[in-house]
């Protein structure tokens, strides 16, 4: 947590409130490098959901395990850090080859591992957008760094633009892309006969947010999600968040509910021509920041978040 924290507390989140001076540099490097190392420290913990699909949390976003016959498929890669101990639990869920990955979206904590899971045997996929962000350097003004291209070996081979479907170990597997929500790359996959659905940094169980603006991220891109997210699911339905705990609908429709309300005062704040620091001074989260602000974005720095898209 307290890499994290570290990671994408406000320094400040978003160019136009802080990073005007930055010159493109990596000149906050130790952020990101930060969570790439505690990677390797902090504990794996395992979670067996039914009909063979696992949860690996611990290594960057959560990370989903498909496991059967045909081996194993994986949503998300986690961190390299992480590799041995993602491995040894890897194995305590079967014997299988690792036969794909799937990368719900770009971010460093979800597309580190490709690499080395590439060379396990995966075959990546992911949205083409993903692809694309991954293929060239790419910057997150909020974090004040650039991420290089990434290596052949770990960018997918499969790509899709809309929906893709396949069946893995006697079963469907399908992926959905999103408008532009979290990023620009956002994907679910749902697996119908376990009825589990993973849909990545679209939804933080019981956290504030972090919106990438730099790659295509919005508040309103972020409850459009919220709200396709319930669209998808039923009260049996088990959730997989990007960050957080496995929840459920009622998890999802409190999230909804809560970014519907933080826009709706920010914006009129926003609308009374009161500037960013005026509005977080106003406190517009208060009343959700003891249940929501206890991780990687407190407060004020999701009212900046807000700010900037309304």
């Amino acid at each position: 947590m307290t890499a994290a924290t570290a990671w994408l507390a406000p320094r400040s989140l978003l160019p136009a409130a802080g990073n005007a001076g930055d010159s493109g540099g990596n000149s906050d490097r130790g952020i990101v490098d930060a969570i790439r190392h505690s990677a390797g420290t902090e504990p794996i913990n395992i979670q067996q959901l039914r009909a063979g699909i696992s949860v690996i949390s611990g290594s960057g976003g959560n990370i989903a395990v498909f496991t059967g016959p045909d081996g194993k498929l994986l949503v998300d890669a986690g961190i390299p850090a992480s590799k041995g101990k993602i491995t040894a639990a890897l194995a305590t869920l079967g014997s299988g080859a690792i036969r794909y990955l799937i990368n719900t979206h770009w971010h460093f904590d979800h597309t580190d591992g490709n690499d080395w899971l590439h060379a396990e045997g995966a075959t990546i996929i992911a949205h083409e957008n993903t692809r694309a962000r991954l293929s060239k350097p790419t910057r997150v003004a909020g974090w004040r760094f650039t991420f290089p291209a990434r290596p052949a070996s770990a960018l997918p081979a499969i790509e899709f633009k809309s929906q893709m479907a396949m069946h893995f170990n006697g079963s469907p597997v399908r992926m959905e892309y999103y408008a532009p929500a979290h990023t620009d790359t956002d994907v679910s996959v749902y697996f119908p006969d376990a009825d589990v659905l993973h849909v990545g940094d679209t939804w933080w169980n019981g956290y504030y947010p972090f919106i990438d603006y730099s790659t295509g991220g919005t508040i309103d891109g972020t409850i459009e999600a919220a709200e396709i997210n319930l669209t998808k699911v039923s009260d049996k339905t088990l959730v997989i968040p990007g960050h957080g705990p496995v929840g459920s609908k009622s998890g999802l429709v409190e999230f909804r509910d809560l970014l519907v309300e933080i826009r709706a005062r920010v914006s009129s704040i926003k609308k009374q021509g009161k500037s960013l620091a005026e509005a977080i001074a106003q406190k517009p989260t208060a009343s959700f920041d003891a249940r929501w602000g206890g991780f990687a974005i407190d407060g004020p720095a999701f009212t900046e978040l807000v700010y900037a898209g309304v």
